[in-house]
């Protein structure tokens, strides 16, 4: 083997000093994600919506939840009382980030339970961390940014900071956030949303037993749903088929915000998913 030359080996050190930074770049390291546990059971992760916290998403159902099982409520990254990191908001980082906190738990496979931006995660959980999820509640989530109802983006691009002015969210963020920075907040969350993304077709490949919820009037459409539902293993004629591996739960007269804000709402779904997520697994 022929000795490097001094300028290959000049090159060879260049590179070998700044790879673990460029892998750290592409893969940033898992937040230490706040969290708390309720309740006993098998464990069940739950995953808050955008500029949400634990209570102010779980408020009116995680007493229920925690009845038959060992509840782990999260706030993801930049949210409630967990840091920000550099760079864009992201479902997969995010899901990175709690199979992370399952790691220092050392709970080794879990359910998990996620609304709005958190449900996506927690599809991205079961796409990136097969091994470590049980079965899945994806709460008013989408698979794709084509499943959101006309007229959302355009919705989502018009908001700023200052259209929060007042609002109890603003103040609990101020107030449990290390260290708030609101705009920015907002603009992640846009960048988000904006942001181009389809996972339908993957979703085939989950093998977690998975509950749809949504409502009638969601910002997720009832076109994707069906979409959603058949193409993780729902099908038509259980009759003669047997129940389906996914199961969808449309709730009527209930938008998006109003699933979980109507506390009669948020307790028939947190009823519906105890009986998902303790019923024997389909075969």
């Amino acid at each position: 083997m022929k000795p490097l030359s001094i300028a290959g080996a000049a090159l060879l050190a260049l590179f070998s000093a700044i790879a673990p930074a460029v892998l750290s770049a592409q893969e940033p390291a898992p937040l230490e994600l706040h969290h708390q546990v309720h309740g006993e059971g098998p464990p069940l992760v739950l995953l808050h919506g955008a500029f949400m916290t634990i209570e102010t998403n779980w408020v009116t159902s995680l007493e229920e939840l925690a009845k038959y099982n060992k509840v782990i409520a999260v706030e993801l990254q930049g949210h409630g009382r967990t840091a920000d990191r550099n760079g864009e908001l992201g479902y997969e980082t995010m899901a990175d980030d709690v199979a992370g906190l399952l790691d220092k738990l050392g709970i080794e496979k879990a359910s998990v339970m996620g609304y709005s931006m958190g449900g996506n995660v927690a599809l991205q959980m079961a796409l990136r961390h097969p091994d470590r999820v049980d079965r899945i509640v994806a709460v008013s989530a989408a698979a794709s940014d084509k499943g959101l109802a006309p007229g959302h983006k355009e919705m989502v691009q018009r908001l700023t900071a200052d259209m929060f002015t007042g609002a109890p969210m603003v103040a609990e963020y101020q107030k449990l956030s290390p260290k708030p920075d609101f705009p920015a907040l907002v603009d992640k969350i846009k960048q988000l949303e904006l942001k181009p993304f389809d996972w339908t077709a993957e979703l085939a490949k989950v093998k977690a037993p998975v509950l749809l919820v949504a409502g009638d009037a969601d910002v997720v459409t009832l076109g994707h749903l069906a979409d959603m539902h058949a193409a993780l293993g729902g099908h038509d004629n259980g009759d003669i088929n047997g129940p389906s591996r996914s199961q969808l739960l449309v709730l009527s007269g209930t938008t998006h915000m109003g699933i979980l804000a109507d506390p009669a709402k948020a307790q028939q779904v947190a009823a519906a998913a105890n009986v998902f997520l303790n019923a024997p697994a389909p075969k």
